[in-house]
């Protein structure tokens, strides 16, 4: 049981016995510290990435993971502080994992900071030269997406080629919202490393 510190404020000293009473088996008391941090973890993480679903997610993930640990901590500082330390180390090898320097044969990403691998030829005004150089760059890109394996192909056609959210994508293909994010994070990797490979012909 982690003893308790008169340094604390009220709400620390409340966070405290909380601990104390989850460590001792009481699930009542994980659900209790998990509502009373829920927001403003999410706030910190949407902060953080731009996005509410990752924010979602990463909040649901920095409880966990501090819960799991709960016995390791001490309370040198408040609950609070430690667990928004798990949340924003978290966060911060999400990003890092999620960051593809490679992103797209011209460097831009879509609305949710992903690797925009296909781009409208008409979006911008090209000469006919650069149209002719951009639909070679397409057509090369979209024989790189053929080259996936068959679930990561459908997956990229779909998010990247069709523009369809992450929800409209699970819908259609009857797959847990989580797979399909975790599938389109490999598939978005495996591509990156074949632009890298291929870096002269994109």
């Amino acid at each position: 049981m982690v003893k308790n510190n008169n340094h604390f404020s009220d709400k620390a000293k409340k966070d405290l016995e909380l601990v104390n009473a989850a460590i001792s088996g009481d699930q009542i008391a994980y659900a209790k510290l998990m509502e009373r941090h829920r927001d403003s973890i999410y706030y910190m993480m949407l902060k953080m990435v731009k996005n509410e679903q990752d924010a979602e997610d990463l909040t649901i993930e920095a409880f966990g993971k501090a819960f799991s640990r709960l016995k390791q901590y001490t309370p040198v500082y408040a609950f609070s502080t430690w667990l928004y330390k798990i949340a924003t180390n978290n966060c911060i090898d999400f990003i890092r994992k999620k960051r593809i320097e490679v992103t797209s044969m011209e460097g831009k990403v879509n609305k949710d900071g992903e690797p925009l691998f296909v781009i409208d030829p008409k979006c911008t005004e090209k000469s006919p030269e650069e149209e002719i150089i951009h639909l070679q760059k397409v057509k090369h890109m979209r024989d790189l997406v053929e080259q996936l394996k068959p679930r990561y192909k459908v997956l990229v056609q779909k998010r990247y080629f069709e523009e369809l959210s992450y929800e409209e994508i699970a819908t259609e293909l009857n797959l847990p919202l989580g797979t399909v994010k975790a599938q389109l994070f490999r598939a978005r990797d495996f591509l990156a490393k074949m632009i890298e490979n291929n870096r002269d012909r994109i």
